[in-house]
Formats: structure tokens, sequence, C-alpha cells
């Protein structure tokens, strides 16, 4: 994810953790019991009223098929299924993982985030995220800050994407920020890195306006959509080609590999890597929008040790004002390293 505004916090870059599974086939002395009945008595462990939301949610399955009628009545012989999810901590901990922090006071925390560090724990990934980070620094007493889960949260980055973000340290903070996002005053500028170049008629700078949703097909990813459809958001994205690399790789007339500027005119789930890869040109590294034919002889091309195992994105500038103060105050975040030496190494094709 891109910045996500403020109520756009969903994570979807986080790793499913499977359900643990409780299976049993109905005995004849329990033949004609109620589901819900027959299931809590079967797993003592789970209770009516969780079994009952557990077929409502469809986690339980009648030889294969979703079963959610509650009172169903069980036959002799029948197998059911049932996925019970892991349990949600109810909130995270503090954990001593370092910081690079840019600016703080009493209000915001500026922090240059690594890649492959989440913002905040999810399925799958419940501890060493930036949340427990800040927690640590900061205190018990951020925990009071926004939501359960992810206090002082007002956007966030994917866990591959590097850059500049702010966590506030203050409801007061969290509610000016979250306006800020809302009314789109925040400026957000990213540096990254395309694969090819892009198709036309989009030229070296453009605007993307193209409407993003879940992908009905995989709801880990998002895709664009019609602008008259009923689901996703709108969403806004300026860019500016500032390098091309690898002109003729190939035999290909155009430029293997770009080098580009964003600007977010909104903060949508995924938004730069769906545009860009919308247009044509991918972000090196996405493994999520960016495996083609185009993306896999580029890979080929490049030295193995500067071959990304992430999506060449960096949030480069952020620029909001200041909750307290109403001072305007801009934070850049130089290249990491990784992209640093990809750089090099695409200007060497």
């Amino acid at each position: 994810m891109e910045d996500d505004e403020f109520a756009d916090l969903e994570a979807l870059d986080a790793p499913d953790v499977a359900p643990s599974l409780q299976e049993v086939v109905v005995s004849p002395e329990a033949a004609g019991e109620r589901l819900d009945k027959f299931l809590s008595e079967a797993f003592p462990a789970l209770s009516r009223s969780r079994i009952k939301h557990l077929i409502e949610a469809a986690r339980v399955y009648r030889d294969g098929v979703k079963e959610m009628n509650v009172s169903a009545k069980v036959k002799v012989g029948t197998h059911y299924r049932v996925e019970v999810p892991p349990p949600e901590p109810a909130e995270p901990q503090a954990e001593n993982i370092p910081l690079s922090i840019l600016y703080e006071d009493a209000h915001v925390l500026v922090v240059d985030k690594p890649a492959g560090l989440s913002v905040h724990p999810a399925p799958g990934n419940w501890t060493g995220t930036l949340v427990n980070a800040v927690l640590w620094h900061a205190g018990d007493s951020l925990k009071v800050v926004g939501a359960t889960g992810r206090p002082g949260i007002v956007h966030r980055l994917d866990m591959d994407t590097s850059g500049v973000m702010v966590v506030c340290k203050s409801e007061f903070a969290l509610a000016s920020l979250g306006r800020q996002f809302q009314d789109r005053t925040i400026s957000r500028r990213y540096r990254a890195f395309g694969v090819g170049q892009p198709k036309s008629p989009w030229g070296k700078t453009g605007r993307v306006d193209a409407r993003l949703a879940r992908d009905p097909r995989d709801r880990k990813r998002m895709a664009v959509v019609a602008d008259t459809a009923s689901a996703g958001k709108n969403a806004a994205t300026n860019y500016e080609i500032v390098k091309r690399f690898g002109i003729g790789l190939q035999g290909n007339p155009g430029a293997a590999a770009t080098e580009m500027v964003c600007v977010l005119e909104t903060g949508r789930t995924h938004q730069i890597r769906v545009h860009m890869a919308h247009i044509g040109m991918p972000l090196i590294g996405d493994q999520v929008y960016g495996d083609t034919k185009a993306a896999r002889a580029l890979n080929a091309a490049l030295p193995e040790d500067v071959r990304l195992k992430r999506q060449a994105l960096h949030a480069e500038t952020l620029a909001f004002t200041h909750p307290a103060t109403s001072e305007r105050m801009s934070f850049q975040s130089d290249l990491p390293d990784d992209l640093l030496a990809l750089r090099a190494a695409l200007s060497d094709l």
C-alpha cells in the first residue's frame, strides 16, 4: 500500500495464517441433533455461540460443501469440517526494534521506514512491526491513541515500500492529520523504478486517473475498474519520468527501465503499483503486479546481487501542517542502498 487515506487502512500485504481444522463424523447416537449443538458437543473447547458464529461466517463444511444453517439436523455418516481462525491479540506489545527517526515532538514522530517492515500487526504478522517498535520508543501511553492494534497510525506504507511516514503521538495529532489526509493537503512524493516505458498514449509525464477496487479474483490484489463501477474508490497519480535506461536492450527500441517521480493526489491501497502497471510500466521487483515477460528479461539482464525481491518504490517526501504549531513541515528520505545499487546497475545496461 502506498499512503492510505485516513479511513482506508485495511492491510493487504500481511500473509494469511491457515486456520486450525476440526473434523468429525456424525455417529448414530447424534443423528437428528441441531448442527450447532452437535458441533459444540463434539468440540468442547468451542462454545455454542462460537460455533454459531463460525457457521454463519461460512467456516463450517458438510461433506466439503459450506453449511450455513445453524439449526440444520445432522445425519449419520456426514463429515463436518470446522475452520477455526487464529485468535487476534487484543493489542500489540512493545518490542525493542531500532527506528530511524527524522523528527519527534510531543505530537508526531516522523520515521524512515525500511523495506521489509510491516507498519502494524495483522494476521500472520503479529510482531516485529513499526507499531511494536514505536510502542517501545514512545511508551504504553501511545496505546490509547487511535484504533486498537494500530495506535498512532494515520497512514501506512506497504511492508516492502521504504521511506518517510508519520506516526501520531496524541489524539489531537491523529485527528488533525486525519483531516489533512481526507482534505488531501498532505504532500506525498515517491521515487520509483519501472519496467520498460509507458505504453501509448502515455508519455514522459502524465496523470493516471483510474478507479481502484479489490480484484474479485484475488482479494489480496487491487485492480483498475470502470469509472462507473459501484465498487472501489477514485484514485489519481501524477508521474514524471526522470531517466530512461537500457535503450534498445534485446532489440527493443524503447527503454528497458525508467526512473520516475510519482506524486499522489489520493492514497489508495497499492495505488502507484497498480496505476503504473495499468499504463504498461509495472514497478521493478513487484511480485504482485509486475510479473511480465519484459520484467523477467530485465531481471535476467541485471547482476544477481541487485535483483530486487521487493517493489522498487520509495516514499521520498512527506509534507504536512503541524497539528499544534500550524507550521508547514517537510521531511525527506534518501534512497536506500538497494535502490541506489539498482540505479547504478540500470545505468550500465
